[in-house]
Order: structure tokens, then C-alpha cells, then sequence
């Protein structure tokens, strides 16, 4: 166990390694120019624009670029935005947003707390919801019970996540005032209002995801409860939820898989959930730099996403032979 766990973290390391260089030659090596979202309209001219690329290193071969970077990431550098116009960016060193002019790992660090209230929150809200429904339509299959649950899942989920919360927002809090003004505030300073203003937000994004997880769940469970195990068991007259907890212990396997990385997936991308609401996260933070032309804020949130992407795989092989123990891991 302890061999996989670190030939797994190695290969991990250099996925994100390889990652870090496609994101850095993608955004940094295109056809954008870094340097004109830094150079005033009014005296942006070709000599200026020359003065910040070198002042920024863009001059450079795209590989001693990379290793700049890579270097402030471990050890910290200095941003240089043209002739007495430093910054220091301690490690680790994302780069200096170009608009803010503030260190991007500080950016990422202030905002993630609201995205991984969002995440976390709904995650548990669609994982409860969407699991419980599909055990409870596997154990009426055929009935009407299942048939509602199933056509209700299939209806709800054709609609886009974003109308849903368009609609949520527009109604329950602007129109009804179900719901009190959404946003993000730290529980550690008010616990009350941290609930109340992610609440919505949760409910949404909780019940909108596990019509996936409903159906995912019954198809996963139906097939469990025809193993000759649980035949074995209903023949021997154990109780029916003795029998129940041990299919769910064999069909909840496949659904860890799509829990461990649809988790990842929303920390990484929550920002139709953070647009509408009004919550400043990392999604909608990549938002407004994609519209301000900030590539190291750009550059972040993509590397941000797939680190953690990379990181659930991780997880999740791990925790696969704590849930099921037919999995062995060599």
C-alpha cells in the first residue's frame, strides 16, 4: 500500500509538472500580448511595449521563461513591470496580477474559502440526496416510486445548471425574498451568516447535481442486489437492511469514483454558481481576469484546477481499498 501510494504520488508530481509547462506555453507563448493590458492607451507605443516585454522577461526563449517561473514557484523572484517598478513575490510564486498588482498565490488564497464553501456544501448536499433516492428506487424497481424518480432525475438535469440558478436567484431572493441577500462571509465571524448566504447556493447546486448521482446510484445498485451474495444473504434471512448496507458497501465503489472528481471539478469551476450569487471565489476571479486580459491570474486558476483534478484521482484509488476490500492495490 505504502509503494502505491508513492509510485502514485510521484506520477502525480510529474503530471502536474507537464501540466504547469502546457498551461505556461499556452498562455504565454500565444498570439496574446501580456504587455498591452500594462501599457496606457494614450502613450502605448511599439518602444513601450518593447520596454515592458523585456522588463518582464516576454523577450526571452519561451523555456528560460518557464524556468523563471518554475524557480519563483519554489524559491520566490522578483516581478519587474518596467524601470523602478518592482515587486516581490515570496514563494510560492504565481506571478503579480497584472491589474491588481498583487501576488496571485494571495488572490487564490483570499478567494478560496468561498469556492470551497460552495463545493464542499453541495457536494454533500448531492451525495446524500442523489445516493438515498437511487437506493430507494433500486429497492422499488419496476414500482411507480421508481419510475417517478428516474423521469423526475431525467427532467431536472436536461435543464442547464445555470437557468436553474438564474431562476433560484431571481425568485426565492430577488422577487420573494425567500432567501436573504446571497454571499460569502466567513464562519469564523459569523457562523449564522456564512449558513444564510450560502444556503441557496448549496440547495441548488446540491439538488440540481444529484439527479446524476440518483440514477447513477440505482443502476449501480440494481446491479448489486442481483449478485449471488446478496441472494445468499436473503436465503440465509438476514434482515433487509443488513443485506441493503452490504450492496451500497459494493455499489457505492463506482460512485466514489465521480464523487472524488466532480468535488475537484467544483473547486475548479464554480463560477456560474459564483456569478450568479454574487460570491468572490476563484471562478468568478478567473472570470473578471479572463475579461481584464490578467494572464497570471489566468495561468493560476487553470493550473489550480488541474492540480486538483490530479489530486482526486489520487484520492479516490486510495480510498477505493478502504470502501471496497476486493480492490487490491500491488
Amino acid at each position: 500500500m505504502f509503494g502505491y501510494l508513492v509510485r502514485r504520488l510521484i506520477g502525480a508530481a510529474l503530471v502536474v509538472v507537464v501540466t504547469s509547462m502546457l498551461v505556461f506555453v499556452l498562455f504565454f507563448a500565444g498570439p496574446s500580448e501580456p504587455a498591452r493590458s500594462l501599457c496606457s492607451t494614450a502613450r502605448c507605443t511599439p518602444a513601450t511595449l518593447a520596454g515592458i516585454n523585456h522588463s518582464l522577461g516576454y523577450d526571452q526563449p519561451v523555456t528560460t521563461q518557464y524556468l523563471v517561473w518554475a524557480k519563483g514557484v519554489v524559491a520566490g523572484r522578483t516581478v519587474s513591470f518596467g524601470p523602478n517598478v518592482d515587486y516581490n513575490c515570496p514563494a510560492p510564486c504565481l506571478g503579480i496580477s497584472f491589474q491588481q498588482r498583487l501576488s496571485v498565490f494571495d488572490i487564490l488564497k483570499q478567494r478560496l474559502p468561498a469556492t470551497l464553501s460552495i463545493a464542499v456544501g453541495g457536494a454533500i448536499i448531492y451525495l446524500v440526496v442523489g445516493v438515498s433516492l437511487g437506493v430507494l428506487a433500486a429497492r422499488r424497481r419496476g414500482t411507480m416510486t421508481d419510475r417517478s424518480l428516474v423521469g423526475s432525475s431525467l427532467i431536472i438535469s436536461s435543464i442547464p445548471y445555470y437557468l436553474l440558478a438564474l431562476l433560484a436567484y431571481l425568485y426565492l431572493v430577488s422577487s420573494w425574498g425567500l432567501f436573504p441577500n446571497t454571499g460569502y462571509t466567513s464562519p469564523f465571524s459569523s457562523p449564522v451568516g456564512w449558513i444564510s448566504g450560502m444556503l441557496l447556493p448549496w440547495l441548488v447546486l446540491g439538488l440540481a447535481s444529484s439527479t446524476t448521482y440518483a440514477r447513477f446510484s440505482r443502476g449501480s445498485m440494481v446491479e448489486s442486489l442481483s449478485e449471488d451474495y446478496v441472494r445468499t444473504a436473503k436465503a440465509k434471512g438476514l434482515p433487509e437492511r443488513r443485506v441493503m448496507r452490504h450492496a451500497l458497501r459494493a455499489a457505492i465503489v463506482p460512485v466514489v469514483t465521480i464523487f472524488g472528481l466532480d468535488v475537484a471539478y467544483l473547486l475548479a469551476g464554480t463560477v456560474f454558481t459564483e456569478r450568479i450569487f454574487g460570491i468572490q471565489g476563484i471562478g468568478l476571479t478567473g472570470l473578471f481576469a479572463i475579461q481584464q486580459e490578467d494572464l497570471p491570474i489566468i495561468q493560476a486558476t487553470v493550473l489550480f484546477g488541474a492540480v486538483l483534478v490530479v489530486v482526486a484521482n489520487v484520492v479516490v484509488d486510495v480510498v477505493y481499498s478502504i470502501i471496497d476490500p476486493r480492490v487490491r492495490l500491488s
